[in-house]
């Protein structure tokens, strides 16, 4: 339905037996719109979000809208928009559930980003944190109450006139999910493509930490102006949730503290055990980065690439021939050297527990998923809701409009993306040197490009923190593996060799940070390791040159 149609069925009508009489429209999503209404009643304007698809005419899905909107309207909070009342009325012959929530005076997260990303290409680090904060404290009461969001990106998010962040639009994903199930009789995901955790994106059971997920992804999107999967299809967002591992965020915006890479990262680890073990852990996080740090405006690097699943096609279509090697993919920009693992495939995925993160108790002992099963079963990937409960659309820049993903292809193309992976590796595995000075030699010869950017010497690291590492959170016997990344790289020789460590180190093309800066490492910083059975320490070390 386009949004003059839907706008216009409403034009002039009321609800409730007149109790709530429609006064104009505040925006639209793909399965609802939002209106401005008065409430004769209580005397007050609120917001009336209409869902406008045919799954108002099934029974089961109207009852559980029911039963969600109750579950929502228990929850209290200044960072949620409150749900008054829910029911379901005529409206042109056609059954229409709808939900009556708080008028908000402000507008959609998406739009205040818009904002800063016309004047100053992303909005400050600061004061993202601080809104990421602010729904992450909003996810907290709901988690505690066992709702999880299933939706949360910027469209979802309003921000009033003085500045107070609430969160809406709870229970919704859920309800809808269970209504389009209850229509096709197979297992459906809802939820907006480029927001989609992992488990989401394949069907799979969700929790908490799945709107965690879906946080790190609008944090990104609010530091770098920009979104970590972008692709021309629902499919191909899909697979980069699953298959891809996420770029740095700094790499976009130089401005950015590692500390906000580190957070984002954690954030976005495939394996939910990985991630933030609560919204409270992540929020005290946020607020702990946000005041660690000068706050400065963004420096956004000019055309520099996110990582895309569109290569999916070139990877499953033709079918690949296993006994010809696979060329090597071009790497956008540097990789997420907080990963404490190389990007394991979809179908290893079985949540065993990693990282030595506890389970938070709000939640209950974990629920291990089985590993993925990538059957022949169809889903669906749909935005769930309107703008906003006041102010205009989204203006997150991306459509977010319901979509069709077939989980069978998911998994062909996931399958694919392994075998090139593995055809990589064994290619690889014979190139690696592992002599630490061998490829200073063939850096320095390089040939210097025209935008070829020099070392920054000042960039150092102490030999402490590798002679005196800091010890585990959880282990006394072992310790955290020191942050190498941005430090220039003979500074870091100097420190691997006062610890007695080995080193490997690989050239990286890049002229972001200048030739010798540590663009990737593992073990990843903060990662617990043996002291007595180190491994090679793995670099890789910009040569100043970007990618050809």
């Amino acid at each position: 339905m386009s949004q003059d149609g839907a706008h216009g069925r409403f034009a002039g009508k009321s609800l409730a037996g007149g109790r709530y009489q429609l006064r104009g429209p505040l925006g639209e999503g793909g399965m609802a719109s939002v209106h401005l209404a008065y409430d004769s009643v209580l005397d007050r304007q609120v917001a009336i979000k209409t869902l406008h698809t045919d799954l108002g005419r099934e029974q089961a899905f109207r009852e559980r809208f029911r039963r969600e909107a109750q579950a929502v309207a228990k929850l209290t909070h200044t960072n949620i928009v409150s749900v008054f009342d829910t029911g379901e009325d005529d409206v042109d012959g056609t059954t229409t559930p709808y939900i009556v929530m708080e008028y908000v005076e402000g507008r959609p997260l998406g739009s205040v980003l818009d904002d800063d990303v016309r004047q100053l290409g992303a909005m400050p680090a600061d004061q993202a944190l601080r809104v990421t904060a602010d729904v992450l404290a909003a996810l907290d009461i709901s988690h505690e109450m066992g709702l999880v969001h299933r939706d949360i990106k910027p469209g979802n998010v309003m921000v009033t006139k003085r500045g107070v962040v609430k969160v809406m639009d709870f229970g919704i994903a859920r309800a809808i999910q269970s209504g389009v199930t209850s229509m096709t009789q197979t297992g459906m995901v809802v939820g907006t493509p480029q927001y989609l955790s992992p488990e989401q994106a394949l069907g799979r059971a969700v929790d908490a930490r799945s709107d965690l997920y879906s946080v790190g992804i609008m944090l990104f999107q609010l530091v770098t102006g920009r979104l970590p999967f972008e692709a021309d299809s629902a499919l191909a967002i899909a697979y980069a949730h699953v298959q891809e591992e996420p770029g740095v965020p700094s790499a976009l915006n130089r401005s950015l503290p590692p500390a906000v890479d580190a957070l984002i990262a954690r954030a976005l680890r495939k394996n939910p055990n990985d991630r933030f073990p609560s919204a409270v852990a992540m929020r005290e996080e946020c607020l702990r980065v946000a005041a660690s740090f000068q706050a400065t405006a963004p420096s956004i690097v000019p055309g520099a690439p996110t990582a895309s699943g569109a290569g999916v096609g070139s990877a499953v279509f033709p079918p690949i021939d296993q006994s010809t090697p696979a060329p090597p993919a071009p790497t956008p920009y540097p990789q997420n050297p907080y990963a404490t693992q190389a990007p394991t495939p979809p179908a290893a995925y079985g949540y065993p527990q990693q990282g030595g993160y506890p389970t938070p108790s709000p939640y209950g002992a974990p629920q291990t998923p089985p590993p993925y099963h990538l059957g022949p079963q169809q889903t669906a990937v749909s935005g769930s809701g309107g703008s906003g409960s006041g102010g205009s659309g989204s203006g997150s820049g991306r459509s977010s409009r319901p979509m069709v993903i077939g989980s069978t292809v998911v998994a062909v193309l996931a399958v694919g993306g392994l075998i090139a992976a593995l055809s990589l590796n064994a290619n690889g595995s014979d190139a690696d040197a592992k002599d630490g000075g061998s490829s200073a030699s063939a850096s320095a010869s390089a040939s210097k490009a025209a935008d070829y950017r020099g070392p920054d010497t000042s960039k150092t690291i102490k030999k402490t923190e590798c002679t005196e590492p800091e010890e585990s959170y959880t282990d006394a016997d072992k310790i955290r593996m020191p942050d190498f990344r941005f430090k220039y790289i003979k500074s870091v020789q100097e420190c691997l060799q006062a610890a007695g460590w080995h080193l490997d180190k690989k050239d990286y093309d890049e002229n972001t940070y200048g030739q010798g800066a540590v663009i990737n490492q593992f073990p990843a910083a903060g990662t617990d390791v043996d002291p007595k059975s180190m491994p090679d320490i793995q670099l890789d070390v910009s040569t100043g040159n970007p990618s050809s």
